[in-house]
């Protein structure tokens, strides 16, 4: 059904950029969503967060879901690697979504089929003396994974479909110059926060990419960073952003302007970057630490959203109070702001309305969106 769906009711004439939001239908069509999470996440590289969340020292699988497909991550002597979460007997979930295991097999609780973690199939009960059963025809699927940054991110449609897993070095596309002077790969958790919002992940996303509101209701933020600095950027791949400025004398974004640990080798002292890595990372790069939120949607108008700061290892202990407490007011006043609009799309009243001259990356962000729903695929 998500497959066949037509969305091109939703998107753009080609090669035009859309200059108002989304029809509502967008954000709160219970189907659009379904077809988002095959063709935009499961069908993209999603972030599934960072390596130490995903397989903690002494784990070996995990069980995740990308998009809306199941998916085994598991470690082996290479490193990690993935693939679908269903036993090639009948089907049936090799681990529960969440599910964990310390085991160097992979056994299937059903009928007992066994794999290591190369996916190899190496025990088939009942099957040895059946002279047609060929184990190695019954392997695991392996779908691809990449660790960048200290983060995992998987895509989750078969190889074998209609269309090619784009090369996640096209994914990425030139956002990797911007980050490379943070050393995120090096950086630790220091806090994390958790948030359930009462909207559309996109509408979240919209509200990252566009400080046209900060005047109105983020006091905190305008007192450490003009809302009115910066410029966005328009480089190839996947990915939407742009950088702000701090006010002279400020030092980092916190409720004081100080730092909030210690500042980060090669950074810039004065500018904060903020990118959205398609479909659901989003990376604020500061003087001194990195902020991420990463969107899971659980319906058309509710979304998990995991807040992380991350600092050098030295200062991770400390755990960046400075940070914490300014972006935890920032993010609750955005999330209410969001939330408002989610409640305002639902509205049988609502029509689209136009892009500010300051609400260019949020232009360019449906635009990719209402792309992706013509052509069935993610791309910069």
């Amino acid at each position: 059904m998500t497959d066949a769906m037509d969305m091109t009711h939703l998107a753009p004439p080609e090669g035009r950029e859309l200059v108002q939001m989304l029809p509502a239908e967008a954000y709160t069509s219970p189907a659009v969503l379904d077809w988002e999470r095959r063709h935009l996440f499961a069908g993209a590289w999603t972030c599934l967060g960072r390596v130490d969340d995903v397989l903690p020292e002494g784990l070996t699988q995990r069980a995740v879901v990308v998009g809306d497909i199941a998916a085994l991550v598991v470690r082996d002597g290479a490193g990690l690697r993935s693939f679908a979460n269903t036993c090639r007997h009948r089907g049936h979930e090799l681990l529960p979504d969440g599910g964990t295991s310390t085991k160097r097999m992979v056994t299937c609780p059903y009928h007992a089929w066994t794999y290591d973690l190369t996916g190899t199939l190496k025990g088939a009960p009942g099957f040895r003396d059946v002279a047609s059963f060929v184990p190695e025809e019954h392997g695991l699927v392996e779908l691809p994974l990449e660790v960048w940054n200290g983060w995992v991110f998987a895509h989750a449609l078969h190889p074998a479909g209609r269309r090619e897993v784009p090369p996640f070095e096209r994914h990425l596309g030139e956002i990797e110059p911007l980050l490379a002077p943070y050393g995120i790969g090096s950086l630790e958790v220091a806090d994390r926060h958790t948030y359930e919002v009462a909207a559309n992940w996109k509408v979240i996303a919209e509200n990252y990419h566009e400080c046209y509101h900060c005047p109105m209701i983020h006091p905190e933020l305008c007192t450490v960073t003009p809302p009115d600095s910066g410029d966005n950027y328009d480089r190839p791949g996947a990915w939407i952003g742009g950088s702000m400025v701090l006010r002279d004398g400020m030092a980092s974004m916190s409720l004081d302007g100080s730092l909030a640990a210690t500042p980060l080798p090669g950074a810039s002292p004065t500018a904060v970057e903020y990118l959205h890595l398609l479909p659901n990372l989003l990376v604020s790069a500061h003087p001194d630490y990195v902020m991420t939120h990463r969107m899971v949607p659980l319906t058309p108008g509710r979304t998990w959203v995991e807040c992380s700061w991350l600092t050098l290892p030295e200062a991770a202990a400390a755990g960046a109070p400075g940070a914490v407490e300014f972006w935890d007011i920032t993010n609750r006043q955005d999330w209410a702001a969001c939330e408002s609009v989610q409640r305002g799309l639902e509205s049988p009243h609502f029509r689209p309305g136009p892009f500010a001259p300051k609400e260019d990356a949020v232009a360019q962000l449906v635009s990719m969106i209402g792309a992706a729903y013509r052509t069935g695929a993610l791309t910069g």
